[in-house]
């Protein structure tokens, strides 16, 4: 079953809530980080992404940039932008999207149930983004972003979080890309009571988004284990299964060999059936939006996919059936011939970057389903790279867990 612990949280004072907020580390750039903490706003970039507090053109991973994460955290700490609560909590984080919410439980989870697949994985990790956030998150002391993880909805756990969201949330603001982000403290009764119904009735998380830094907070306890501090957990929100949005995670494709649209269709047309598209979104699961010479079509593979819960997926179809089989790109996490892009982007960023950046194909996938998610992760198997995008992403510096 499944640990939850309460902790101590470092957070914003809800006036300074909205301004300390900021988008995830990795889905800025180190320019737009640098011109979102100019305008004052998202000023925890200043701890997750510490590059923008040295001057213009420091190397992102040079040593000068992971001493400065914990001066910048020690710094809004000084200034009352991040304040110590008096004991260890639990939280609600609910976040509104037009019509979507999606309203979790935040606290902390355990390393060895990690370590064991008692939260179980989807996504093999890139050694070099290991690295990078554990050697952030140990010179830190601090797990400073959040692991978004789910969990098979529980009716009881589901009346617990409503009890408590029955008073106002504070802090309660709306960022700049339209989300509501609402925070409540647990009381004590029902913390425990929270604790005590995770522990009886989930008998398995799931990793939803943020491989790469549970990966590194495991590394991280593996280097501490032995010594003082709270890092064998790490710092999580826990949302219900029932509450997810994913999103497609389209692909960019350049063709190494300089064949013709004409030519590419050609070969595309060996495993799919080509017709023009009504939209760029495919309209059902097992067919994709393909962008080609100035115009979508919608392609349907001739053959009907592998009767297994990885091999099923439309990012795998993709995978064999276009990258490999047409381009001959065989491993995409690193292979510069191919790029990723979030669905929040739309098409008409798949347009652009066809047309200004001279990309051969653009490929609009359907969204991966959460019952997909879980079949994978309890089969002991994993995804491609970038087969899902959760949205709304998890706002950083609202929740940070100090474990030294």
């Amino acid at each position: 079953m499944s640990t939850l612990a309460p902790f101590a949280a470092l957070r914003p004072p809800a006036e300074l809530a909205k301004r300390v907020a900021a988008p995830p580390y990795d889905v800025v750039s180190t320019k737009e980080a640098r011109a979102l903490v100019a305008t004052g706003d998202s000023s925890y970039l200043l701890v997750s992404r510490p590059e923008v507090g040295l001057p213009d053109g420091v190397d992102e991973h040079a040593d000068a940039v992971y001493a400065e994460g914990p001066r910048a955290l020690a710094r809004l700490l000084a200034d009352g932008a991040l304040v110590a609560d008096p004991a260890p909590s639990l939280y609600l984080y609910a976040q509104t999207m037009g019509a979507h919410r999606q309203l979790g439980v935040v606290g902390c989870v355990s390393v060895d149930e990690y370590d064991r697949d008692v939260i179980k994985k989807h996504e093999k990790t890139r050694r070099n983004k290991e690295d990078d956030r554990a050697r952030h998150i140990d010179e830190l002391g601090a797990h400073d972003e959040p692991v978004f993880l789910t969990y098979r909805a529980d009716r009881e756990i589901d009346a617990l979080v409503a009890r408590v969201t029955a008073s106002p949330a504070s802090p309660d603001f709306v960022t700049a890309d339209g989300v509501r982000h609402e925070v409540w403290v647990v009381p004590p009764d029902a913390r425990d009571a929270l604790v005590a119904a995770f522990a009886a009735r989930v008998p398995a998380l799931y990793v939803a988004d943020g491989h790469h830094r549970s990966a590194a907070a495991s590394r991280v306890h593996a280097r501490r284990r032995g010594t003082a501090g709270e890092h064998g957990v790490f710092l999580a929100v826990l949302f219900p299964d029932d509450q997810l949005q994913i999103l497609a995670y389209n692909r960019l494709v350049r063709d190494s060999r300089g064949r013709s649209a004409a030519e590419l269709r050609a070969a595309l047309e060996v495993g799919f059936e080509l017709a023009p598209a009504a939209s760029p979104a495919p309209p059902r699961a097992g067919t994709f939006g393909l962008y080609l010479g100035g115009v979508w079509l919608l392609a349907t593979p001739r053959e009907a996919p592998p009767d297994d819960p990885v091999g099923a997926l439309d990012c795998s179809v993709c995978q064999t059936k276009i990258l490999s089989a047409v381009f001959g790109i065989d491993d995409p996490r690193v292979d510069d011939r191919v790029d990723f892009v979030g669905g929040i982007r739309g098409a008409a960023e798949l347009e652009r970057r066809v047309r200004d950046e001279g990309w051969s194909l653009a490929i609009h996938l359907y969204p991966t389903s959460v019952a997909q998610l879980l079949a994978v992760s309890d089969a002991g198997q994993l995804m491609p790279p970038k087969s899902t995008w959760f949205e709304p992403k998890l706002r950083s510096g609202l929740f940070v867990h100090r474990f030294q």
